[in-house]
């Protein structure tokens, strides 16, 4: 039985998260997480210092939202 033909559903972009000032003494600085952002807009990140935890966000705003601390943190995007 043939398999069906995949469709093409968008671009996979990847991001880093990259920490130019650690305000909560925990992270660290420099590129502290890396991610995924799927066609849908939905992002997984993982953490790149301990204890290595992975998180799920609706959109990249989101991590922003959550991680950006004011503008202490850039998210750069790729893809």
């Amino acid at each position: 039985m043939a398999r069906p033909a995949l469709k093409r559903v968008g671009v996979i972009r990847t991001f880093i998260l990259n920490r130019l000032e650690d305000e909560s003494g925990v992270s660290g600085k420099g590129h502290v997480a890396i991610g995924v952002i799927f066609p849908s807009g939905r992002c997984v990140m993982e953490w790149l210092v301990h204890p290595y935890t992975m998180g799920w966000y609706t959109k990249i705003e989101d991590v922003i939202a959550v991680h950006g601390h004011n503008g202490k943190t850039e998210v750069e995007v790729y893809g």
